[in-house]
């Protein structure tokens, strides 16, 4: 396979951008080798600078839910481009998103627009300080939440593939707004409440894991935690920015039953641009300002062409809930009867291949991964023409575009590594 287009571009980024890449996990720094180059995508495939073709179970890391360039998305940014890219001023369309999003979500009933998952987060959490006035956040091991000063310690993600616990460049106070306890574990959140009494301002958690990984929630966590909130007079913060309309049309909160007080929420209410918001009950979502005394700002929120792609993408999905079901049958076709020494975790068209053979259910579990051999099993599927994530520690995602011929080439692809490595 000819990658010297890739490599070429490859040498010239990293004179003018860090890393020569804009987000650290795209530098196959957990893989090794230089990261391909992407020229072009269409449906469940995507073309490198040097022509090479993969399918992608990558997805711009999950927004790309009905693939890539669908239609209705194209049509949608083609529309809107004919009036303007951007005003600073209100438009339509982000009332119209905002009422899906509050329609679709049990425990949205007002939404802030915003333009990053990160930025929805560290919002959020702003907003719970505000409200509860308290200090405090609990956080999950793994679990990342974008780069928000205060959640920035035992990480996920590009974290987690680079081998960093923590950031320099954080001040020890703000780390110490954090209290980590491991994902999964319920006594374990219990005793952060009853070492900070009246102190905790909200437990933020990713409801599905993807940042170590997919780790789905062990049966009663997601309940327990919301019993603990209410009880101590917490609130409790989804962030969904990776599961919202990508588990179910309602996000994970829908899946589960379980009813948030805030929600984080981005990728697929983006349809590939770059949108995110975060929202929840009138009375909290109320004290943000102008209505109340939480500030937030933001010069590009709500910015016309990102609403389009994001309002074309949920109405599509709402119009055609059999996409769900098309999802569910790929992801499960796809990861049914993995290779020995390989444990699956699925949600709905979230998936991780660790290799290793026991159960994953948190950060601790998952490092135990056989890296190396991942790092072997990545540039085999490379060279076979499947991109997978460049990480251990991140999910995959199915996209409706995937085709059966599409998992019959990766699972025969990922058969035939495993049974080069038991010949040696």
């Amino acid at each position: 396979m000819n990658t010297s287009k890739s490599e070429d571009l490859f040498i010239r980024a990293q004179e003018s951008i860090p890393g020569g890449v804009n987000s650290p996990v795209r530098a196959f720094r957990g893989v090794g080798g230089a990261p391909r180059f992407i020229a072009s995508g269409e449906g469940s495939r995507i073309v490198d600078a040097d022509g090479n073709q993969y399918i992608d179970y990558v997805g711009s890391w999950g927004p790309l839910i009905l693939g890539h360039r669908p239609p209705e998305v194209i049509e949608a940014i083609q529309e809107v481009l004919c009036s303007g890219t951007s005003f600073g001023a209100p438009t339509e369309r982000e009332i119209d998103l905002a009422e899906e999003i509050c329609a679709a979500v049990p425990g949205v009933e007002m939404v802030r627009l915003v333009n990053s998952g990160t930025e929805a987060v560290m919002s959020a959490l702003r907003l719970a300080r505000g409200f509860t006035g308290r200090d405090l956040t609990v956080k999950f091991e793994g679990c990342y939440h974008g780069h928000v000063d205060s959640l920035l310690v035992k990480a996920g993600s590009g974290l987690a593939t680079l081998g960093i616990s923590d950031s320099a460049g954080v001040p020890a106070r703000f780390a110490e707004t954090t209290v980590t306890v491991p994902y999964n574990n319920l006594p374990a959140v219990e005793q952060a409440f009853a070492a900070h009494p009246g102190r905790v301002a909200c437990v933020i958690v990713e409801p599905v894991a993807g940042n170590m990984g997919c780790i789905p929630p062990a049966p009663g966590f997601l309940e327990g935690l919301r019993e603990l909130c209410t009880r101590h007079g917490a609130l409790l913060l989804f962030d969904e920015v990776m599961t919202g309309f990508r588990v179910a049309y309602g996000g994970a909160q829908s899946l589960y039953g379980i009813r948030p007080d805030l929600s984080a929420f981005g990728k697929v209410i983006g349809g590939g641009l770059p949108i995110a918001a975060y929202g929840g009950s009138a009375e909290v979502m109320s004290r943000v300002a102008p209505l109340g005394p939480v500030y937030q700002a933001g010069t590009l929120s709500g910015n016309p062409v990102a609403v389009a792609a994001g309002l074309a993408t949920l109405r599509t999905l709402k119009a055609h809930p059999e996409i769900y079901s098309r999802l569910e049958a790929t992801a499960a076709a796809l990861t049914a009867q993995p290779p020995a020494g390989v444990t699956v975790n699925r949600v709905g068209s979230m998936f991780t291949f660790f290799l290793t053979e026991r159960p994953v259910t948190d950060f601790s579990s998952a490092k135990t991964s056989d890296t190396e051999r991942f790092k072997r099993l990545f540039h085999w599927m490379l060279a076979q023409g499947v991109y997978l994530a460049p990480s251990q520690f991140e999910a995959g995602f199915v996209s409706a575009a995937h085709t059966a011929a599409d998992v019959t080439h990766t699972r025969e692809a990922m058969a035939a590594f495993f049974e080069k490595e038991t010949r040696g």
